[in-house]
């Protein structure tokens, strides 16, 4: 079997993540169907799997949350540290327009506009999983150099996942 040619969101990742000059170990293994598949085939822990969110804040004005596999966004949390009322998240036509990538491969990383990115203050110190612009494909680095590079504002802007 051979291996699938990079889609050009894969292409544009990994080299502005190559740019940065982070460590990183590349891990390409297909579709899976869950969090925590995708946790076993990276080789991390659940809430080390890394799902950025683009979120709008207003017309032509999107944010990045990098949120810890086992948590989800608070909404409240978020719209107090940005200082708005309102977020939504966009459909996937005005994501992909925004960032470049299809849902389900959005990373911060080689987005053709770069946005602001907001990390939860659980990644640090941590190794993680992030997405590499297309779907299986990942890479696994130190979420304390993805913060860095990224100049991410780091804060309590998660929850717990719902139980169930």
């Amino acid at each position: 079997m051979t291996e699938a040619a990079p889609t050009a969101g894969e292409e544009r990742a990994l080299a502005a993540m190559t740019a940065t000059g982070i460590e990183m170990r590349i891990v390409r293994h297909g579709r899976v169907s869950s969090l925590a598949e995708a946790a076993v085939a990276r080789g991390v822990e659940t809430c080390d799997v890394i799902k950025t969110i683009v979120t709008r804040r207003g017309d032509d004005d999107y944010v990045f949350v990098l949120v810890p596999g086992d948590r989800t966004i608070s909404w409240p949390k978020l719209r107090s540290l940005l200082g708005v009322n309102r977020l939504s998240m966009p459909d996937a036509a005005t994501a992909f327009a925004a960032t470049g990538y299809e849902r389900g491969t959005i990373t911060p990383f080689g987005s053709t506009t770069a946005w602001p990115v907001i990390a939860d203050e659980r990644m640090l110190g941590r190794t993680v999983a992030f997405g590499a612009g297309a779907h299986g494909v990942a890479a696994v680095l130190s979420a304390d150099d993805v913060i860095r590079v990224l100049a991410a504002t780091v804060a309590d802007v998660t929850d717990p996942e719902p139980e169930g």
